[in-house]
């Protein structure tokens, strides 16, 4: 019974170790807590494929009210995250939270406040998935190792003009069935100046995604040696 009660505990410590999207940084300099962000009510995730929240998680159809932050082209961009507003103090996500990183931009008709995001619009950057199937290191190991960090490059081809960028980390640890998977969802609004002439290929978030890709319906525990990641190949640049 002792053990039971144990793990069910640890369990119950796992599902409320949710966590959000709090800083965006440009080529190395932080840009502040929640700048340029579009910020949900809470740090539960998006369980449901289909909905407008996977866009950029829940209120995050519309960025009013919030900044878009300047960035030069072919800028690195780090992405930070945490399970509440601090960064130090606790684990920047749960470690039982095993998760594919990826990154997706989609550039605005006109402003990135006035951009919901919908439709076939949006570009792979990067992704990252079980990185040692022996160790079943994912990256989100290396997330949280690096504080809750990532980055990603933005291909300086891209056009000049004002874009959302998502950040995605897919939590695979109660994905055996559907709805289980969690998706943690951050966009930020950027303007990139300068910039080039491409016209990369193009998903929609919801559209691109189905509960029965192998990558949102998983077993991690059962010696998974790869990972398919949903949303199709990532754009070079």
């Amino acid at each position: 019974m002792k053990f039971t009660l144990a793990l069910l505990a640890s369990l119950a410590a796992v599902a409320n170790a949710h966590f959000t999207l709090q800083y965006i940084w440009v080529n190395g300099v932080d840009q502040g807590l929640n700048t340029g962000l579009r910020i949900p009510p809470n740090n539960n995730p998006v369980t449901d494929v289909t909905s407008k929240d996977l866009t950029c998680n829940v209120n995050g159809l519309s960025g009013a009210g919030v900044s878009t932050v300047s960035i030069p082209a072919g800028a690195n961009i780090t992405f930070e995250w945490h399970q509440h507003a601090q960064r130090t103090g606790e684990d920047a996500i749960s470690g039982g939270h095993k998760a594919p990183v990826l990154v997706y931009i989609a550039k605005a008709p006109s402003t990135a406040a006035d951009f919901d995001g919908q439709g076939v619009v949006w570009t792979k950057l990067y992704q990252s998935g079980l990185l040692n199937p022996s160790t079943q290191e994912w990256a989100s190991d290396v997330v949280n190792a690096n504080n809750g960090k990532h980055s990603v490059v933005i291909p300086s081809s891209l056009p000049a003009g004002e874009y959302l960028l998502r950040a995605e980390m897919i939590a695979l640890h109660v994905a055996q069935s559907y709805p289980g998977a969690q998706f943690y969802i951050g966009c930020a609004q950027v303007k990139i100046s300068s910039g080039g002439s491409a016209s990369p290929p193009k998903i929609a978030l919801p559209g691109a995604y189905s509960p029965s890709d192998p990558g949102v319906t998983v077993n991690i525990y059962n010696n998974l040696q790869s990972y398919t990641f949903p949303g199709g190949p990532v754009w070079s640049g």
